[in-house]
């Protein structure tokens, strides 16, 4: 049955419309409207709401074409307007091949480079390798990756924070995982940002983390938006609904990001690929029209009646 927006809604959407703003775009552009942007707490900094996630997608050794379909990734999320690219010493050869993409495009200044510390033992030789392999002089935000030896890592990242080298420190967790350790770190310690796992089925975090997140002023990044390919597969296989139309969504994968981004308290999803024409269908559900709460809830309760 095809919902109608009430001029309450309309309103709603025309509110969270305005707090769009474009990012820079040095490369050529070939988004037709700007991204929507929310603010990272600590700072005021304005984040493009898509991003991109490299895991498994970015994981592709030496292939040569396979790197030069990452780099056109990246190119097209760039001329987008997306800014943040996330990536792990966990993901195999992402970062080298992240590091690769981003000489080829001539290493654009909009980067938001997010990467993390994955290690019990040496975090700073771990960090100075991983910027290597980006080949840039610093990273924006560095995170304790599932929290692996968190009381070590994070002063650390504090002390670098402090010198210059590096602008946010975060912490990661996914798949539900540790909620109750998150959510101590957030209340104790100073950090940026905190990235989870939030889609239009999991929505754990709605109950007490990005309530707390809102309150200590943290940003939220929002991983695995399609469960690693899972939601968008199972979905392909039913129509998209008639209100789809009033989100200007083509795609269930559109409907998906739209669910997660247009939240006030999420500040940018990071959906992985490897394809140009999957890129553009993600960065296009960072602009136009969005759904207000009341949609948001349609939302989640249909995907959950069709699976």
């Amino acid at each position: 049955m095809r919902q109608t927006l009430s001029p309450g809604r309309r309103q709603v959407l025309q509110s969270l419309l305005a707090l769009g703003g474009a990012a820079a775009m040095p490369l050529r552009a070939t988004a037709p409207a700007p991204l929507l942007t929310h603010r990272i707490p600590s700072s005021g900094e304005a984040m493009p709401v898509i991003g991109l996630g490299s895991w498994i997608t970015f994981n592709v050794g030496n292939d040569a074409a396979a790197r030069a379909e990452c780099a056109a990734v990246m190119r097209q999320f760039f001329a987008a307007g997306g800014r943040m690219i996330d990536s792990s010493p966990m993901y195999g050869s992402a970062q080298d091949v992240i590091g690769d993409g981003l000489q080829k495009l001539g290493n654009p200044s909009q980067l938001f480079s997010a990467d993390k510390v994955w290690t019990s033992s040496n975090g700073p030789e771990q960090i100075a390798d991983s910027r290597r392999k980006w080949h840039v002089p610093r990273f924006d935000l560095l995170q304790v990756h599932n929290l692996l030896a968190w009381e070590q890592h994070l002063p650390m990242l504090f002390a670098m924070k402090k010198a210059g080298q590096l602008r946010y420190v975060g912490i990661t967790t996914s798949e539900g995982r540790r909620h109750a350790d998150i959510l101590k770190i957030m209340a104790s310690q100073p950090i940026d940002f905190v990235q989870v796992t939030y889609n239009a089925l999991d929505r754990e975090v709605e109950r007490r983390i990005l309530p707390l997140a809102r309150e200590r002023k943290i940003a939220v990044i929002a991983n695995r938006p399609f469960r690693q390919g899972e939601l968008t597969e199972a979905l392909r296989r039913h129509p998209l609904p008639a209100w789809a139309a009033e989100i200007r969504c083509t795609s269930w994968a559109q409907v998906l990001l739209k669910f997660i981004v247009s939240h006030p308290d999420i500040t940018c999803a990071i959906p992985a690929t490897s394809q140009v024409a999957h890129v553009r269908e993600n960065m296009a559900a960072g602009a136009g029209p969005m759904p207000d709460a009341a949609m948001r809830n349609l939302i989640s309760a249909h995907i959950g009646r069709l699976l």
